[in-house]
């Protein structure tokens, strides 16, 4: 098949809005149709909702769709499945595993987690104790997994766990798929400092995992997980946004809109903080162009760690423009929400949640020494436990 242009793209994504128009056929069906038309994401091969089209010519798709009216898959409601569960299936799973994930993770019909942290290993993660043991066929996995969020509404989870105790701590790792909804798997709600339990607590006993459901071989699971932390880490920092999209509309807003608010020494913050969230805002866009010839590399690091940043700064300015107004809260009532809606709340939410901003996706210490030794090149800390099995770790 002939790799399309930005003209065989539109051409077909004009002959996808002829045979399906939005206005008449079902939200499910669209998204059904435009994925096996190729045009979910071009990237993607043939037959797995792409087309083998460079990355750059996904916006010719979405703005011809957009133009039309069409149904989005509502990434944000799914954004753990198609940030990071899909390139790591597209990257390590059997073609039967690709057939059967990627097209309804796409269309947004099963929710995907990520069930990677733990109490005792979270910015250590290749130190991980959820143990997975081979039973015939099968793994038995039992364990305990935190900060999971979406666990509450998902059907498959990336997890994992440790397959041999006897290797060093990066070495006798597995990673798997596991179904949520298999006996065993247990999800609590952990309620944060913003009053609803957006993430969960998961806790795995005797839970059956087919050998089938692996993905790359066994031992090789850290080899895996890097692809979804990396992937995870520029559907983070590198989102696609417009100007003055993301935390820093809200408060420019306000600027506009309420000149009494006004200071001085708070103007000079808003425009620094500006001009720095349209700085990785650009830098953002020049890293997703990267992306064209290949996989994310430490880059996406960086982009979190400003995302983190800026998100925390430019929340606490925010809450000191508007005064007392700014210690006001819309709403304390325990939810379990579908997304996390930063734009769509008030500003006191904005300034709790972006908390968790440098803790999610890698807390920025670690992320800071992946710039340091992967992007700067500078030495890398001492590791005295590297070669020690994980059995004699001391915990």
């Amino acid at each position: 098949m002939t790799t399309p242009d930005a003209a065989g793209l539109r051409r077909r994504t004009q002959e996808l809005l002829a045979a399906h128009p939005p206005a008449t056929t079902g939200r499910t069906e669209f998204l059904k149709a435009r994925f096996d038309a190729g045009l979910a994401w071009v990237h993607y091969p043939a037959g797995l909702g792409g087309l083998d089209a460079p990355r750059s010519l996904q916006p010719v798709v979405d703005a011809e769709l957009a133009a039309a009216g069409a149904p989005d898959n509502d990434p944000r409601r799914i954004g753990i499945g198609l940030g990071m569960a899909a390139p790591t299936v597209l990257g390590y799973g059997t073609d039967e595993q690709k057939q059967r994930f990627l097209r309804p993770l796409w269309v947004g019909e099963e929710v995907w987690c990520q069930l990677f942290s733990e109490p005792g290993a979270g910015s250590d993660l290749a130190a991980l104790g959820t143990r997975a043991v081979r039973d015939g066929e099968d793994w038995v996995v039992d364990g305990q997994k935190v900060w999971t969020s979406s666990a509450h509404l998902a059907r498959w989870a990336i997890l994992i766990a440790r397959t041999d105790p006897d290797l060093p701590k990066h070495r006798g790792i597995s990673y798997f798929i596991c179904d949520m909804t298999d006996p065993g798997v247990e999800v609590r709600p952990l309620r944060q400092i913003t009053g609803e339990a957006e993430f969960n607590e998961v806790f795995l006993t005797g839970v059956r995992i087919p050998d089938s459901r692996r993905l790359g071989r066994v031992g090789e699971g850290w080899k895996v997980a890097q692809t979804t932390l990396m992937n995870e880490r520029v559907s983070i920092g590198g989102a696609r946004i417009p100007r003055e999209g993301g935390m820093i509309g809200p408060v420019a807003r306000t600027w506009r809109e309420r000149p009494e608010l006004r200071t001085h020494g708070l103007h000079q913050r808003l425009l620094t903080l500006w001009v720095e969230a349209e700085v990785a805002r650009l830098t953002g866009t020049r890293l997703r162009q990267q992306l064209v010839a290949g996989q994310p590399g430490p880059e996406g690091s960086g982009m979190k760690l400003a995302f983190a940043r800026l998100n925390q700064e430019i929340s606490g300015l925010e809450v000191e423009l508007l005064g007392e107004e700014g210690l006001l809260y819309d709403d304390w009532t325990m939810r379990r929400p579908e997304l996390v809606d930063f734009t769509g709340r008030d500003a006191g939410y904005r300034y709790l949640r972006s908390k968790g901003n440098s803790i999610e996706g890698g807390t920025s210490e670690v992320l800071l020494n992946i710039v340091a030794e992967r992007v700067l090149g500078l030495p890398a800390e001492p590791r005295n436990d590297k070669d020690v099995p994980w059995k004699d770790l001391a915990r």
